[in-house]
């Protein structure tokens, strides 16, 4: 699979031009709230303040440090601000006339200051020279600004300000640490209190919560930050999940296979992916003794570099991506176009350097398991492969209720130099997803820039029961690594052709989907899933034995249960089994022991009357096989 794009350039005018009505207000507030934080510590310096997905953050830096306590002084100097109704007033100025504003430390203050706006300059010097500079005002308050905004702050009543967080000028870490203050905005209090309150939903789904509180993983510093401990419930997830997928591997000719974590810097030098996207992949590891001579020779860090990107220096590095191993497994053999397709199969652990402040639970992480496939074929089969690809994402969506996605087709942008490989082919892999995608029968967006590297992709963008979107299942066409690593087949001319390779992965990772599940069920995983299925609840240790025997009974089937022993009340065990988010409770009294029958008890439901063990057993059983929800 492929590393992540690196960062868009600096916006055009025309692109801010384009904000939406909501970007708009986002913007104006982060003026707004600038403008509170000026007012309450005159010594800040500000950065710059974007709106965003959830709302718009402005960085400061500032000798102060801003915590939730100062939120309502801030929130009280913004509302000051909204009720005087200041207008937003343009004013266009020269290059030169900016700079002496930022010298005067007139920019992004409430007036002139002994020092100069610093990191204003800077930005200035960024704009090109044949752009138009503006500064925006409100009241007091001036800031260079490309724009645009709102009439009035008047317009930013519905505002709050939500978090602060620590980051780096232009996300460079050599650069100055600043403070980033959060905040949303909406056009009115209504949406902005349902906003809140799907955050606060958010918040009690946030599977880093209940995966402490399920049991389900750990992430520990002594094992290292974005490395995921799976402990025995979190296995039992992800193992259902594996299994699940297996069955339709099987259905589609799979072939499982396994490859090694590391390999050879060689082999990703000619794949493409080392050395230019090293800054996202865990750095080399070299031989001991012919490290050891180098240093002996004096030889420095940046010498070393160069020499392995030059490729004058062996070494191994932690795979980034499953696709070279498996395309060397593919070259072991000699293949006739009577063999193909090959799908090769494997959940394949892979390992990208994540900066430690976008690490974030199970959803960023630095080491993950993808449940990788490739698949090397004909060019006149690629739409059936494709198509066979985008069946199995559509499976586990629909298997898992999660069927308000929509679809969008990356492509290649042309005017970019990261893409590699012949345009006649990407136009033919291109015009392939685009025959795929018109199959599913939902409307698909096509993106460019959003390509692969080495080739376009469809990506599953899935919206979860609060209304919050993940990227999840992906299929790729690749008509570049075949040629790189020089792949063939025997063809029905006795010739030899390239064959074009697929790349698939429905879940995306296992880590990022198990997250992703956890928070879209609240914990409350359906019943296949369920790491304990059902809890056998003796109302007293006198019917122990009886637990025990209808226990017995249900692991024989095949389901995974558990007997409470503890000599506590019979609704501390329910409340205990309800936190615990397990489907099914069996309560175990004298008229169920004398009846041989339980008394059934949903995690949702509620009580479900009393019925015979058979009859639980058989019901649950069939639950479980047909995977419902």
């Amino acid at each position: 699979m492929p590393e992540e794009a690196p960062a868009k350039e600096r916006k055009s005018l025309d692109e801010r031009n384009q904000m939406s009505d909501l970007e708009r207000l986002r913007h104006s507030t982060a003026h707004v709230l600038a403008t509170a934080i000026a007012k309450l510590w005159p010594d800040a310096q500000f950065a710059y303040g974007p709106p965003t997905e959830q709302g718009f953050y402005y960085d400061v830096d500032l000798e102060h440090r801003i915590s939730p306590e100062d939120f309502p002084a801030i929130e009280a100097e913004m509302k000051k601000v909204v009720k005087e109704n200041q207008t937003f007033e343009k004013m266009t100025v020269s290059r030169h006339e900016a700079l002496e504003l930022a010298k005067s430390g007139r920019l992004a203050a409430l007036g002139d200051r002994e020092v100069e706006s610093t990191f204003k300059i800077d930005l200035l010097n960024e704009i090109p020279e044949d752009e138009e500079i503006s500064i925006y005002k409100n009241g007091d308050f001036w800031d260079l600004c490309a724009g645009p905004h709102v009439p009035r702050t008047g317009n930013c009543k519905a505002f709050k300000v939500m978090s602060v967080a620590s980051a780096f000028y232009k996300g460079d870490a050599n650069n100055p640490q600043l403070q980033r203050v959060y905040g949303t905005a909406f056009k009115n209090k209504t949406m902005l209190n349902e906003h809140l309150e799907r955050l606060e939903e958010a918040k009690e789904r946030d599977h880093r919560k209940l995966g402490k509180e399920l049991d389900l993983f750990h992430i520990d510093e002594a094992v290292g930050q974005g490395l995921i401990l799976w402990k025995p419930n979190g296995s039992v997830v992800r193992q259902e999940l594996q299994n699940f997928i297996s069955e339709h591997l099987v259905r589609q000719g799979y072939s499982q296979v396994f490859t090694p974590h590391i390999g050879k810097l060689d082999l990703y030098r000619t794949s493409g992916h080392f050395p230019y996207y090293q800054d996202s992949q865990f750095p080399p590891v070299i031989e001991r003794d012919h490290l050891k001579s180098l240093a002996d020779e004096g030889c420095t860090c940046g010498q070393l570099m160069n020499q392995m990107n030059d490729g004058d220096l062996e070494g191994f590095m932690l795979k980034p991506m499953n696709c070279p191993h498996h395309i060397k497994i593919y070259a072991s053999e000699h293949h006739s176009y009577r063999d193909l397709p090959i799908r090769l199969a494997e959940f394949g652990t892979v390992y990208r350097w994540e900066q430690s402040g976008e690490l974030g639970g199970m959803t960023r992480v630095r080491g993950f398991t993808q449940d990788d496939a490739h698949l090397f074929c004909t060019e006149d089969q690629v739409k059936d492969e494709i198509l066979g690809c985008l069946e199995l994402v559509k499976i586990v969506l629909g298997t898992l209720g999660m069927e308000d996605y929509r679809v969008r087709i990356g492509l290649r942008d042309p005017d970019d130099s990261k893409y590699v490989g012949k345009p006649e082919n990407w136009d033919r892999a291109e015009e392939a997803l685009r025959e795929a995608a018109q199959t599913l029968g939902t409307e698909f967006a096509q993106e460019p820039g959003e390509a692969a590297f080495y080739g376009p992709k469809i990506d599953f963008v899935v919206k979860d029961v609060i209304g919050r979107e993940w990227q999840l299942g992906t299929v790729q066409v690749d008509y570049n690594l075949p040629e790189r690593f020089e792949l063939e087949y025997i063809g029905a001319d006795n010739k030899p052709h390239r064959p074009v390779m697929i790349h698939r992965a429905p879940f995306g990772s296992m880590e990022r989907f198990v997250g992703v599940l956890i928070e879209h069920f609240a914990g409350k995983f359906p019943t296949w899933l369920a790491p304990e299925q059902v809890r056998v609840i003796p109302v007293s240790e006198k019917f122990i034995d009886y637990a025990e025997e209808i226990e017995s009974a249900l692991k024989e089937a095949g389901l995974r249960v558990a007997l409470d022993r503890a000599n506590e009340k019979v609704g501390a065990k329910i409340r205990l089994a309800q936190l615990d988010k397990v489907p099914y409770m069996l309560v175990i009294g004298e008229r169920e022991k004398d009846q041989n029958q339980v008394t059934i008890r949903h995690r949702d439901r509620g009580d479900e009357g009393s019925v015979s063990i058979a009859e639980f057993r058989d019901r649950v059983v069939e639950e479980v096989q047909s995977r419902s929800l």
